[in-house]
């Protein structure tokens, strides 16, 4: 439809969003229309999005439902209609805001799950699976700055060579919404770099102009995909059993500085997140490992 593209083009100019929030806009937006146009059909209305009423959006969600979606993906799905709705029922594209009063399933909140010392050591040791001993150091060099930065997999893979500081020991990072912000990185991590610089990297690179930290095996930028296949592999080869993802470098990240003694404030800035409430999460993981220790540990737990 074209109030879509044009919508689109609207968070692509207005809201500088990420471009993988525009993605996941898009195809929730998509899946929607497809589903009000069906159902338009089914009941001999004229198929244009001022036809479309709460009753629609209703039935929508309880088909996502019947489906086995998440209350997370629900929560998406009518975020990115409620914007959409908002913005045909302000340029006067239809007559109704049809997402009005839509509400967000109340979520769940979960403990995020975290990798212990021991399996962190794993990661980083050379019980590595491949031949490879190029790709080894640079996989070694990825999960030391996941580990020891803890920046999201999309500013990893944004990462480029002129963003890491060796002598003021920090990299430059590209957030959310493209907001910049610089990240102290640790020696160990800084080191894993300038090894995989020096003895890997340019042995990937076909082309002098890749601006790109990390490559993959054909010298290009690696992918997020790519990144997350490493550690799938790595998971299976070291046999932990854990949902483990790059996402759960963050999350250790955080749980062992303020296992540590770092403060709250200090962690959302590392992290970036524009909310401390964000952040508080963690205080939950490290209330939830001192209760497991007091239990194991106390005479009359």
């Amino acid at each position: 439809m074209q109030d879509l593209e044009k919508y689109l083009a609207y968070l692509r100019s207005q809201r500088n969003l990420a471009l993988a929030t525009l993605e996941s806009y898009e195809n929730d937006l998509r899946d929607f229309l497809a589903f009000v146009t069906e159902q338009l059909e089914l009941l001999g209305r004229e198929q244009t999005l001022d036809e479309v009423d709460k009753y629609l959006v209703r039935d929508y969600l309880s088909y996502l439902t019947r489906e086995g979606y998440a209350r997370t993906s629900l929560a998406r799905r009518i975020a990115s209609i409620r914007g959409f709705s908002r913005y045909l029922y302000e340029n006067d594209i239809t007559s109704q805001d049809f997402a009005l009063n839509l509400r967000t399933p109340k979520q769940k909140k979960t403990i995020p799950e975290i990798i212990s010392m021991d399996e962190i050591y794993r990661y980083l040791g050379d019980d590595a699976p491949g031949k490879s001993t190029v790709l080894q150091t640079r996989n070694r060099a990825i999960f030391e700055v996941l580990y020891g930065t803890g920046i999201r997999l999309s500013e990893l893979v944004a990462l480029d060579i002129r963003d890491v500081d060796y002598s003021n020991e920090y990299i430059k990072v590209l957030g959310k919404g493209s907001k910049e912000r610089i990240v102290p990185i640790g020696e160990y991590a800084l080191k894993s770099i300038e090894y995989y610089c020096a003895n890997s990297r340019a042995k990937l690179v076909k082309q002098g102009d890749e601006e790109a930290l990390f490559v993959n095996s054909r010298g290009n930028r690696i992918s997020s995909r790519g990144v997350q296949y490493i550690l799938e592999q790595y998971s299976l080869h070291l046999e932990i059993h854990k949902n483990i993802s790059p996402h759960t470098f963050r999350h250790t990240f955080a749980t062992h500085l303020l296992d540590n003694g770092a403060d709250l404030r200090s962690i959302q800035e590392l992290l970036g997140h524009s909310s401390l409430s964000t952040t508080q999460v963690y205080t939950k993981v490290s209330t939830s490992r001192l209760k497991s220790v007091y239990n194991r540990a106390h005479p009359r737990a």
